[in-house]
């Protein structure tokens, strides 16, 4: 009988039907969140400056490519779905690639979807006025009663109509990314554009401390000198943080050698571009000290745009980062879901998360397993303190995988390499350095952060001994 769901899963491959287009979209969207309309207020307050700030998301953008460098090398001779879990597998063995996949799947993945999802609700409901705020559904079940407000309701809602429209097919899912993806950048230009053409702006902001501003929220500790660069420094990372996030997504990618650096690089390389381009236009509308106190419940965003759109910069903002948190939502489950799917393909993970849709031949069981853990962390509420606590983690596994480059290149010297990393050693040394003072900084700055995200790491590790005794394919 014929269920949509193949019974030999290992004689079915993933369909490369992804584009380039769609491809750097994935990179794009899962980049641009919601850090380019929130970060720069706190960013100011950190370093001082419009021109510091301005350096910062240069730096931080200079970084992410780095990375992109070395993950486009990897990416092109190892075109396989799972990414990262794939070159820490190879490059490390199976542990490794095993915590990564772990903490992906269970935390930093599917705790992002959840925020972003929350988020989208949030902003749904600033848009319509706080109508959701009314908005409640209870119910009964075994003698119990509980209710659903209607901001989690929009959130799981957008869970699962994002999981739906990834069921349908990967080129489906890689269209609707490039829409959205179209749809963001166009906003993001919107706002600089209106901001230079109409917001009564003086260039001389440029020259201007913000160290009067109010700064609500942000600790003394954190403002000035090198603290004070390094804090800014992690609000722009975090920004750019999703630049690595199609390689997941490498084994359904046509012509991956290719196209696979193109998504890395240009999607990068774009998002860079408009983060300076849109903070230019919000120093330009507004003066350092007026970004610093803008309050914490608003955004910079949005008093740019009350310069020349009133009152109604405040529904516009809301759309705006509604659209741009579903856009995430959607590229994080497209590229995302494979992890899971690779995992159980090598025995690591529940067997039936390999099985593929016959009909549209993509790991429908691994995105609905995925749309089931971010509802269960968007209704829990334990999402932010579950991603606080992996910052640590991913960085380690970035650093890994920029490392697992200088593996590759000593045990496969004569792999064919499509692409040849720029700047070679110096570059992916570079990166790996300021990584190691990242983490070093999350264990000085953030302990506690740092801790749980260990525990995270080794609560995983009675999984793969279970997992690795009883393979599950």
């Amino acid at each position: 009988m014929d269920n949509g769901i193949s019974s030999e899963p290992a004689r079915r491959e993933l369909t490369r039907g992804v584009g380039p287009w769609a491809a750097t979209a994935v990179n794009v969207a899962n980049m641009i969140g919601t850090g380019v309309f929130l970060k720069s207020r706190v960013m100011t307050c950190n370093v001082g400056s419009a021109k510091t700030v301005l350096v910062v998301w240069l730096v931080a953008g200079l970084l992410s490519l780095a990375g992109t460098f070395s993950y486009s090398e990897i990416a092109a001779m190892m075109p396989e779905a799972g990414g990262d879990y794939v070159y820490l597998r190879r490059a490390y063995g199976r542990l490794v690639g095993f915590l990564y996949g772990w903490i992906a799947f269970t935390v930093a993945r599917a705790g992002s979807q959840a925020a972003l999802a929350v988020g989208l609700a949030i902003f749904m409901n600033v848009a319509l006025g706080g109508a959701l705020d009314h908005w409640h559904f209870a119910f009964s079940a075994i003698g119990a009663h509980a209710s659903v407000s209607g901001l989690t309701l929009v959130a799981l809602g957008a869970i699962w109509l994002v999981a739906v429209i990834n069921c349908a097919s990967v080129a489906a899912g890689g269209s609707f990314a490039l829409a959205l993806t179209i749809a963001k950048v166009g906003l993001l230009l919107c706002v600089g554009v209106g901001a230079f053409a109409f917001a009564a702006g003086d260039w001389g902001h440029f020259m201007e401390s913000g160290t009067a501003g109010a700064c609500e929220g942000v600790a003394i500790s954190a403002r000035g000198g090198i603290a004070g660069f390094g804090a800014a420094m992690l609000g722009a990372l975090w920004a750019y943080d999703g630049w690595q996030n199609v390689a997941p997504l490498a084994g359904e990618i046509k012509n991956p050698q290719r196209n696979l650096p193109r998504a890395f690089v240009v999607g990068t390389l774009v998002v860079a571009s408009l983060y300076l381009f849109v903070n230019a236009a919000y120093f330009f509308a507004l003066s350092p000290a007026e970004v610093a106190s803008v309050p914490a419940s608003s955004s910079v965003a949005t008093e740019v745009l009350k310069k020349f759109l009133g009152p109604l910069a405040v529904s516009m903002t809301a759309v705006a980062l509604m659209i741009s948190s579903f856009g995430a939502l959607h590229a994080s489950v497209l590229a995302n879901s494979r992890i899971p799917f690779a995992m159980a393909r090598d025995g690591l993970f529940f067997r039936s998360l390999v099985r593929l849709s016959a009909r549209s031949n993509v790991p429908v069981r691994a995105i609905v397993a995925q749309a089931v853990w971010a509802s269960v962390l968007a209704l829990s509420g334990s999402y932010d303190a579950l991603t606080d606590a992996v910052v640590f983690s991913s960085w380690l596994f970035y650093g890994l995988v920029t490392a697992s480059l200088f593996v590759f290149r000593a045990k496969m010297p004569d792999a064919p390499r499509p692409y040849r990393a720029l700047g070679y050693p110096v570059v992916p040394l570079i990166f790996l350095a300021v990584t190691a003072a990242l983490l070093v900084n999350t264990f000085i700055a953030a302990p506690h952060e740092a801790l749980r995200g260990v525990v995270l790491l080794a609560a995983g590790l009675p999984f793969y001994w279970y997992w690795s005794r009883h393979p599950q394919t």
